[in-house]
């Protein structure tokens, strides 16, 4: 891991999930990263894995509060320099 780049999983790199769909939420501001990840989610089935790809700075904490209120599971965060990333597995 080099020094730009902070993981906060209990899954290493190589174990990130398969990946069903992507929001990409670069330069967007709160709340479009949540209500776009709201919309994609609504088009999936249960069990598929969600990456949404972030820079707002509320994310964060944005994304943890967001899966744990819709009771989605978030299996995976990543921020590498200023992005965020996150894994979320429909419920």
């Amino acid at each position: 891991m080099n020094e730009n780049q902070e993981t906060f999983t209990e899954l290493a790199v190589n174990e990130l999930p398969i990946v069903n769909r992507e929001v990409d939420a670069i330069g967007m501001n709160c709340p479009l990263p949540i209500l776009r990840t709201k919309k994609a989610l609504a088009d999936m089935q249960s069990g598929e894995i969600l990456k949404i790809i972030a820079t707002d700075a509320g994310a964060k904490h944005d994304f943890p509060a967001f899966a744990k209120q819709t009771g989605n599971q978030l299996i995976a965060t990543e921020i590498v320099n200023d992005t965020f990333v996150f894994y979320l597995k429909r419920r």
